[in-house]
């Protein structure tokens, strides 16, 4: 391997002597090898970059990333990795926290919150909460997905953690646990801060968890909305994502802009089975940032598919079910099982269920077996499966009814 590597950087540093280039495939292999950065596919190794797509999508913004959601496979990427600021794109995990301290029941869509001076007072993207007035967190999140709001990020860290610098750890915490290497938060909003920094990978890893969250949706599809302050002040907001209505499929992102971080959109779109992200990181103008998410959506839809193996619905053969008031036990899959595949892919794809017969008693959800997905005879999943009913233990009366019933006169 690394004879291989010399020879390759050799031939291109002679190349780029001669002729003032680098053959494309020469320096690409170079720095696979180097950083052995090589993306995978659920269903196998690929390349994350088609030759056809080096360079041209995207094109002037300091950095982007493009990944199918469900497997997290990346298809393109440029300077994924690079340390910049992302304006309000941080607000994605702002929200994330929120929703995960909604999911924990440590807060409710209901609640009424507080605002404190300092969260009012906040400057940039606001809605212009009243100090000492009370705002539901329902309306807070709403404004934040939708206006991309400073103040109500504040009001919302202030209330989970007590303080905006508090809430700030937390957020690098949950960076860490989520993998997102490159990444360090000073604050909620997004507003230049020294020592603030992602990347367009990390950013791409923490919007696919927020997703996770369904309820997330029933904000980001708005287009426009009002809040409403105590004293009878009205709030025009309009979404900051304008892929919602200029690419279909477009149900939710987040967009931002500082002088520093220049234009910026992490996004996510829909078609059939595969929802991909797409993050941009400091495009020159705001067209090109919107232009640009596109064009990334453009590409992993035209030659990538997710096909669907297996629902979660309930499986057509049951399981065996040994000392049981039943004799079988309906199965389900714990989730749907998709190979995330080029479109023109045509490998042999198959699904084998292996199920033993249960003792009772069974309980709804316990695991029973599982769905191995092989791809050209390699594992490319594992499903758990589910009892999708509870089945108690057989008592002696039951035990003489089965007597009864086989008894062969």
């Amino acid at each position: 391997m690394k004879k291989h590597f010399f020879i390759l950087a050799l031939f291109a540093c002679l190349c780029a002597a001669v002729f003032g280039t680098v053959p494309v495939g020469a320096a690409q292999s170079a720095e696979a090898e180097a950083s052995g950065d090589v993306a995978i596919y659920a269903a196998g190794a690929v390349s994350a970059e088609s030759d056809a797509a080096s360079e041209s999508l995207a094109p002037g913004c300091k950095a982007v990333y493009l990944c199918d959601w469900r497997s997290g496979t990346p298809v393109y990427k440029r300077n994924e990795s690079a340390h910049l600021p992302i304006a309000s794109m941080c607000k994605i995990m702002t929200m994330l926290l929120c929703f995960e301290a909604q999911d924990a029941g440590r807060i409710s869509a209901d609640e009424e919150i507080a605002v404190s001076e300092r969260a009012a007072g906040m400057g940039g993207s606001q809605v212009f909460l009243e100090a000492g007035a009370t705002y539901s967190v329902h309306d807070l999140l709403e404004s934040i997905c939708i206006a991309s709001a400073n103040d109500s990020c504040v009001a919302m860290a202030e209330r989970l953690c007590g303080s905006e610098r508090a809430f700030a750890q937390k957020m690098n915490e949950r960076a860490r646990e989520l993998g997102m290497t490159d990444t360090n938060f000073v604050n909620c909003t997004g507003l230049p801060a020294g020592g603030q920094y992602c990347c367009a990978r990390d950013v791409a890893l923490m919007l696919g968890e927020l997703l996770r969250h369904e309820e997330y949706f029933g904000y980001s599809r708005t287009w426009m909305d009002e809040m409403h302050h105590p004293e009878g002040r009205v709030t025009e907001m309009a979404n900051t994502n304008k892929l919602l209505r200029s690419y279909v499929g477009c149900d939710g992102g987040k967009t931002g802009y500082t002088s520093e971080a220049g234009y910026c959109i992490a996004a996510t779109a829909v078609r059939g089975d595969m929802r991909a992200l797409s993050v941009v990181i400091g495009a020159p103008d705001s067209k090109a940032r919107f232009a640009g998410a596109g064009e990334l959506f453009d590409y992993i839809f035209a030659n990538y598919t997710s096909r669907a193996v297996l629902d979660d619905a309930v499986l057509s053969s049951p399981c065996e079910v040994i000392g049981g008031k039943a004799k079988l036990v309906a199965v389900r899959p714990e989730r749907a099982s998709y190979l995330f595949c080029a479109a023109d892919d045509t490998d042999a794809v198959d699904c084998v269920i292996e199920l033993q017969p249960a003792r009772a008693p069974i309980a709804a959800g316990d695991v029973l077996g599982r769905a191995v997905i092989y791809k050209n005879g390699v594992e490319a999943d594992c499903v758990a499966l589910l009892a999708n009913e509870d089945v108690a233990r057989s008592g002696y009366f039951d035990s003489l009814r089965d007597l009864a019933q086989n008894w062969n006169y």
